[in-house]
């Protein structure tokens, strides 16, 4: 993998790096469950046994990240330790374990004619991921494109360019040992934007490209792309407490929600409470934010539960604030949650917290978003949480894939036909 000096920007190498992970890619396609599961067990454990290589490369990025003037939620991103490092190669072996959607087929029906008509699931070629800040998705990515047999591009930003290429070359050596071609993995020597803006033309060498990060980066990504794009453009995530809500698990809900890690897309955002439960919740939630340091902004009923309460704005209910702040609103009835919901959500993860069965199941069918859950906490929004092993990222858009994306969610399928020499008359 090459590891040239960031900024510098060659188009013909990049182009050349496309052909070559799309040339590697038909390899993986090619391989057959036991050995792709093989490889991600070998880069597990490599993982481990680079440790100390890793984090030395992540103290540089470390180091340099208060001159990029990153927030304290995004160094928790970019920071790698030895607990971390252990975690992401959990996250490998639960990748290898999981079955290989690759070569299934499904929905195998006889025709009038006598052919029997069915779908193979296929890898989707190459793809380019570009992310920002998070080295760990380096090796989420790699290895969800590997067992998905495909080949994958990896632009990382420049905050994290050191750990990124740490990580690189421990896949790229799993990879030359396993006897595969070493461009099926590629990550991109540069943090030059004009890298990017030239990956995203290259529309016969790359098939997807999922853009990872911050509003901007994925609207321009999005905007600029020639290729078909998965996105999410934030998490702006709800907790609704019903008036049927227990207090205690509201509370609990609430606080994991927001303060567990609030620089994550899956973090609470906006709380909503039923009128009818907000004296007995209320007063007990800003209670339990404020031991945790969190900023609310909240409505003029809020307010009236507490000083430190700040004036909420229309903007603070579109805001993903991805920090310890939280805006409130006390809302009429369901319908009103459901509202706001529409008006200000994002559709990634919508949370209610009620003990009404009905009311449950209502807000499963009425809200729209990637994950609804019901009486748990919107940190499961999680490719990890949900049997996944890991995930590439989380799609709102729907086409192809909606929510965390993970094995299948890399792979289209082909029709398949069988028959016996019938022709058509």
């Amino acid at each position: 993998m090459n590891q040239s000096v960031a900024g510098h920007f060659d188009s013909e190498t990049l182009t050349a790096m496309a052909r070559a992970c799309r040339k590697a890619s038909r390899g993986l396609a090619r391989a057959d469950s036991a050995r792709k599961n093989a490889l991600l067990l070998d880069i597990a454990t490599r993982l481990e046994q680079a440790t100390t290589d890793i984090l030395t490369a992540n103290q540089r990025d470390l180091a340099a990240a208060p001159a990029y003037g990153l927030s304290d939620a995004m160094i928790d991103r970019l920071r790698l330790d030895a607990e971390r490092i252990g975690n992401i190669a959990t996250s490998v072996r639960e990748v290898a374990a999981l079955r290989d959607p690759v070569g299934e087929i499904s929905h195998m029906n006889e025709q009038a004619g006598g052919i029997q008509v069915g779908k193979m699931r296929i890898p989707l070629g190459v793809i380019c991921m570009i992310y920002e800040s998070r080295p760990n998705v380096t090796v989420d990515a790699a290895v969800l494109a590997l067992k998905s047999g495909n080949g994958i591009i990896l632009r990382g930003g420049k905050e994290a360019f050191h750990s990124n290429h740490a990580f690189a070359a421990v896949i790229g050596a799993a990879l030359a040992a396993a006897g595969f071609d070493a461009a099926a993995v590629s990550l991109v020597p540069t943090t030059d934007r004009a890298a990017m803006n030239h990956l995203l033309t290259l529309e016969e060498e790359i098939d997807l490209v999922i853009p990872r990060g911050g509003e901007g980066l994925i609207r321009f990504v999005s905007q600029t792309s020639r290729i078909p794009v998965i996105k999410h453009y934030k998490g702006v995530c709800h907790l609704y407490v019903d008036a049927a809500a227990a207090p205690e698990m509201a509370e609990a809900l609430l606080i994991n929600g927001k303060t567990h890690r609030p620089g994550v897309c899956n973090a609470l955002e906006t709380l909503l409470v039923h009128r009818d439960i907000a004296e007995r919740f209320l007063p007990r939630a800003l209670a339990a934010l404020a031991e945790k340091g969190v900023e609310v902004r909240g409505c003029e009923q809020t307010r009236t539960f507490s000083a430190a309460v700040v004036p909420a704005t229309d903007a603070d209910y579109h805001a993903e604030f991805l920090d310890l702040i939280i805006a409130i609103k006390v809302v009429d009835h369901y319908d009103a949650a459901l509202a706001h919901i529409e008006t200000y959500g994002s559709n990634h993860s919508e949370v209610i917290c009620t003990n009404d069965y009905d009311r449950a199941q209502a807000f499963v069918r009425d809200v729209d978003a990637s994950a609804v859950l019901v009486n748990a906490s919107s940190r499961f929004n999680d490719g990890g949480q949900l049997g996944l092993g890991c995930e590439i990222g989380i799609s709102t858009t729907k086409l192809h894939a909606y929510g965390p994306m993970g094995l299948a969610s890399l792979t289209t399928e082909k029709f398949v036909v069988l028959g016996r020499g019938q022709i058509r008359h």
